[in-house]
């Protein structure tokens, strides 16, 4: 093999090696239309009713217009994670006190569940509302996905236990996905079935939007993953962002100002 020919397959190399969109072909423009000053610690995301979620000093609250509801449970300490999958049965996360609530449209309080008192022992890192009455469990005990029934007390592991942490989690009714240490994708659903959705590149943050597709930044830089190894730019104003949120086409743009909302149209 010529000097020349080891250069280039060396250059060849460490191009692929060192660049996570080596691949990346075209560029999404994403259109401005509408953008609001906000004073909150962390935004949440939209419902389909066109209320906006947020928690700011540990109060959740739900705001459109002039309608602000608000929800706080100081003994509980601080909260974790939310899911507005349903607007109409809210989950709030608690990890530090192993617990979760659940609120209605107005956020009032439906149930509260400490899972350190359920009969199985559960010890809650990751959660999510799924079907018929219940939430997706990862239960940091057995390493395992299950499903605890809020209506009957009930849980039951679905899946076998993980070889690997989970870096990153996601859910819908049907479907637990999660990204392990080592940039894996998988997905579980209600049965148990275990599939594998390939490996992701590095990522800061990362929204899930099917088994193909998701949206990560990278530096600043968000970026669609449409299929294996075909990454595309969504260019939007903002040099520096807290935290992004994609729901029907509209792609909203956190920072400790404002509030940034694009149309976007994604394949």
């Amino acid at each position: 093999m010529s000097k020349t020919i080891r250069q280039i397959l060396l250059l060849l190399f460490i191009v692929c090696s060192f660049s996570p969109f080596f691949g990346q072909n075209q560029k999404i423009n994403a259109s401005v239309i509408s953008k609001f000053k906000i004073d909150t610690d962390e935004f949440i995301g939209y419902d389909s009713f066109g209320y906006s979620y947020q928690i700011k000093n540990n109060v959740f609250s739900k705001i459109k217009g002039s309608e602000i509801f608000e929800y706080k449970n100081v003994s509980l300490g601080n909260i974790t994670k939310v899911d507005i999958q349903n607007p109409l049965k809210i989950v709030l996360f608690y990890e530090d006190f192993n617990s979760v609530v659940l609120l209605d449209n107005q956020l009032n309080k439906m149930t509260e569940i400490n899972f350190s008192q359920n009969t199985i022992p559960i010890v809650v890192s990751a959660i999510g509302m799924s079907t018929q009455n219940q939430l997706w469990i990862f239960n940091t005990l057995n390493q395992q996905i299950g499903l605890f029934d809020y209506l009957k007390n009930e849980y039951k592991t679905v899946s076998i236990p993980l070889t690997e942490g989970i870096k990153y989690y996601q859910t819908d009714f049907n479907t637990f996905y999660w990204i392990d240490k080592k940039n894996n994708w998988f997905s579980c659903d209600i049965f148990g079935k275990i599939s594998s959705l390939g490996n992701v590149a590095d990522f800061d943050k990362i929204e899930i939007i099917s088994p193909q597709k998701f949206i990560f930044s990278k530096a600043n830089s968000l970026y669609l993953r449409e299929n294996t190894n075909t990454f595309s730019e969504i260019e939007v104003l903002e040099k520096s962002f807290d935290k992004f949120y994609y729901k029907d086409q509209i792609l909203s743009i956190f920072t400790t100002k404002e509030i940034v909302n694009y149309k976007i149209v994604i394949p």
